[in-house]
């Protein structure tokens, strides 16, 4: 795991209540326990008022507590929340708060932009900067948590999307530590039947990721039944073909018994035949798995255009008419760019001139 440090002050948030304690010998131990608490909370270190005042000062001087702070939110109108965040080092992430009746999800970011080159998708269009630390996607949940009311004893929010800006998996050490904190008890105690991974598809570590003991919801990127179509909307697909990403789905679906969900962004004209509907049902037989339908997000930089949701509810009948478990995901955040990356991009040019 990497420790985040800004202008030479190393960030709390990602800690072990042990580490932190370690880090002031002259203080009790349990003092590491009650910073490790407020951390969690979304508290900066003024705020910590049941420590000494010296103590206060002295973390002030030499630490940074959260390394994520909101420079802009979006509402829409249904009460999805975009968020601009800012990290110590200038660099920008989004993340989506989306309330439901079933629990408060949180989309967050696992890196500075992306590599995996998906020619559909806004948040690789400038590459990748930077992998984001366990401490700075911890962050991005207890700042979003705070923000909506909630602390980590009545949390606001209750379920996570690895699912914005990055390919987790090729950030694979810092996002295991992040699950490791993120589910501790004495912190934001998030259980991980309550979060979801999207990977592109990056098939050894998958049947790395199933071997690990963590069995969160994972979510694949599919995009395209056939090789040719999907090396062209995902480069990753020239390295790991199609019928090598089933075979690691179908392993972790054996190693942790969780159904396995397959994202499929509906793109006009490319990826929405009668072909391709059979071909998904061919592919997705024979193991637990679900068909995730989202009507793509337009961005301006590509000439990618979304189905009617009439024809996204046609071609969701087919694969039903199938066999296939599949929904139409249900659009939230379009009224304020929900899709991730657009935000960022947008923030930057503003600056920049």
């Amino acid at each position: 795991m990497t420790t985040a440090v800004s202008e030479n002050k190393t960030v709390l948030l990602g800690m072990s209540a042990e580490d932190i304690a370690s880090l002031l010998p002259e203080y009790p131990k349990y003092c590491g326990a009650q910073i490790y608490g407020f951390l969690a909370d979304g508290k900066g270190f003024g705020e910590m008022t049941s420590l000494k005042k010296e103590l206060r000062s002295y973390l002030e001087e030499r630490y940074t507590a959260n390394p994520v702070r909101i420079l802009k939110t979006f509402e829409g109108k249904d009460g999805t929340k975009k968020y601009l965040f800012g990290l110590t080092d200038g660099n920008l992430i989004e993340g989506v708060y989306m309330p439901h009746d079933y629990g408060n999800t949180l989309c967050l970011s696992t890196q500075v932009g992306c590599r995996m080159g998906c020619t559909f998708c806004a948040s690789g269009l400038d590459g990748l900067v930077r992998n984001l630390t366990a401490g700075e996607m911890l962050g991005q949940v207890a700042t979003v948590n705070r923000d909506a009311g909630g602390n980590s004893k009545n949390r606001a929010v209750n379920k996570l999307v690895l699912m914005g800006s990055g390919e987790p998996f090729d950030n694979y050490d810092n996002v295991l530590a992040f699950l490791d904190e993120v589910g501790n008890v004495k912190g934001l105690n998030i259980g991980e039947r309550n979060i979801s991974l999207s990977t592109s598809g990056l098939c050894d570590k998958i049947v790395r990721f199933a071997d690990s003991g963590h069995k969160v919801t994972l979510s694949i990127s599919l995009h395209s039944p056939f090789d040719e179509d999907r090396s062209a909307l995902m480069p990753v697909n020239k390295a790991y073909g199609i019928a090598e990403l089933i075979k690691s789905a179908k392993y972790y679906f054996q190693r942790t018994g969780r159904r396995v969900i397959f994202e499929y962004t509906l793109i006009r004209g490319k990826n929405d035949s009668d072909a391709c509907a059979h071909r998904l049902a061919e592919l997705t037989s024979g193991f637990p798995s679900h068909v995730n339908l989202i009507r793509l997000n337009e961005v301006k930089e590509n000439d990618y255009a979304a189905p009617s949701a009439d024809a996204a509810n046609e071609f969701l009948c087919k694969l039903q008419r199938l066999g296939v478990s599949a929904t139409v995901r249900k659009s939230l955040g379009s009224d304020i760019e929900g899709a991730c990356g657009q935000l960022r991009r947008r923030y930057a040019e503003e600056i920049n001139g």
